[in-house]
């Protein structure tokens, strides 16, 4: 059996009719800035804590506890995901769309600023990890709205054969927010040791303040979905009568999520740490790195959603998983070179080439194969959760492996059976690009 999409009353073309061209594109800038703010915010712990956090907040434990520590905080932003895509999805599948942006892009910019504000573990012990711990919760729970929403509002409001390229602008938003985290963290590792560690730190935090009041003034200007106001239905509990009779779509998105997110912390996020602490790897050079991939992606993501609209989502979401695990077994032993050119060229191709074949068509993809009064909800699920599962435990997973057995072919081995399990799942799935929106 496979799952995918099928109009169920209505064309999308005539409600997207009931939404201007000058609309449409306040949508899609809104949803862009919006989401590239939401990921700044997120991504600056990724690239920052790597690389001071095991000094600032966990000084007591040796160097490998250090770091497992500080992924582990890392992976408590995932940890809340699940829930707030949850909780937010049943909001915005009751009252909208909009409404659920404009509260999670609040909520995750505060929760930015206070990490710029913490004392650390020298000036308040235990309780500045135990803040630091409650204030990345707060942001996967957060972003667990606004991931979803954002592609949500691009997608219903998009032309029936753009949606594809609508969702990966918004997803290429994701690449606009880690190139500024990266700059920012570019900037302050350039910075004198004791001004990184006492205030330098800080800055990329509290930028986020200007940021979120950019975007909440942009996302106020916008209009709901046509394709929600126009939902002849809703559900009183969206996520029981996802869970009841869409479970199927649900678990091909988690699968796929898993592999999907799991490559890109294993080739960036884990990489920072790995190159840096166990390679002795300059830090500007991996975050160069880092920073050379997302620009590459800003050009790919765009370029890939819009040539699914033509050949199709899944065709290249499956090129991009079969292309991430063969990558796999090269990947580390290019990191391992020490060499400028290789490690730059290795996390470019990974995660500006390979990883946007999967991450610009999910967008599109994955709402596409959900009922408009469920779909939030049922993206919320098998996203989240497969994000978790994947990208969120990823690097605490490969520090585990490295640490444990000594090579990286451990870690490898664990991204290949990500892999093949989320070509399994996507077996059961229909490819979705000429199909309407479900009613």
């Amino acid at each position: 059996m496979t799952i995918g999409a099928f109009e169920d009353g209505g064309d999308h073309a005539a409600v997207c009719a009931g939404q201007t061209a000058s609309s449409r594109r306040r949508v899609l800038i809104a949803g862009t800035i919006g989401t590239a703010i939401e990921w700044y915010d997120f991504f600056i712990y990724g690239l920052i804590a790597p690389l001071l956090f095991d000094q600032l907040f966990f000084p007591k434990f040796d160097q490998l506890a250090a770091s497992i520590a500080v992924f582990a905080t890392f992976a408590v932003g995932f940890l809340a995901r699940p829930l707030g895509g949850l909780v937010f999805g049943h909001f915005g599948d009751r009252l909208g769309r909009k409404s659920v942006l404009l509260c999670t892009l609040l909520m995750m910019g505060l929760a930015t600023m206070s990490i710029g504000l913490l004392p650390t573990y020298a000036n308040a012990g235990v309780a500045a990890t135990i803040a630091l711990v409650a204030l990345r919760f707060l942001q996967g729970f957060a972003l667990g709205g606004e991931s979803t929403a954002a592609i949500l509002m691009a997608i219903e409001t998009a032309p029936g054969h753009r949606r594809g390229f609508s969702a990966a602008v918004i997803q290429a938003a994701g690449p606009v927010g880690v190139v500024l985290a990266s700059f920012a963290a570019l900037a302050i590792s350039r910075l004198p040791e004791a001004d990184l560690l006492s205030w330098g730190w800080r800055v990329p935090f509290l930028i986020s303040a200007v940021l979120v009041a950019l975007g909440v003034y942009m996302r106020l200007r916008i209009e709901e979905s046509a394709t929600f106001r126009e939902a002849v239905e809703s559900e009183a509990v969206p996520a029981v009568e996802a869970i009841r009779g869409h479970w199927r779509p649900i678990l091909i998105v988690f699968f796929a999520e898993m592999a999907q997110t799991s490559y890109f912390y294993l080739t960036a996020i884990f990489t920072i740490s790995f190159a840096t602490r166990q390679l002795g790897v300059q830090k500007d050079v991996i975050t160069q790195a880092v920073l050379f991939a997302n620009l590459v992606g800003l050009v790919t993501m765009p370029l890939i959603g819009a040539w699914s609209d033509r050949i199709g989502r899944k065709r290249l979401f499956l090129t991009g998983i079969v292309l991430a695990a063969v990558s796999m077994f090269a990947f580390y032993g290019l990191i391992a070179s020490r060499d400028t050119v290789l490690i730059t060229s290795a996390v470019v191709l990974a995660a500006g080439i390979i990883h946007p074949l999967m991450f610009s068509t999910e967008g599109s993809y994955f709402p596409e194969l959900f009922p408009t009064r469920i779909r939030f909800t049922g993206v919320s699920i098998g996203k989240q959760l497969g994000t978790v599962l994947g990208g969120g435990i990823a690097p605490l997973v490969a520090t585990s492996l490295f640490a444990q057995t000594g090579t990286t072919y451990a870690i490898t081995g664990y991204y290949v059976a990500l892999a093949l399990a989320a070509m399994i799942a996507l077996g059961f799935a229909h490819e979705t690009s000429k199909s309407r929106l479900l009613g």
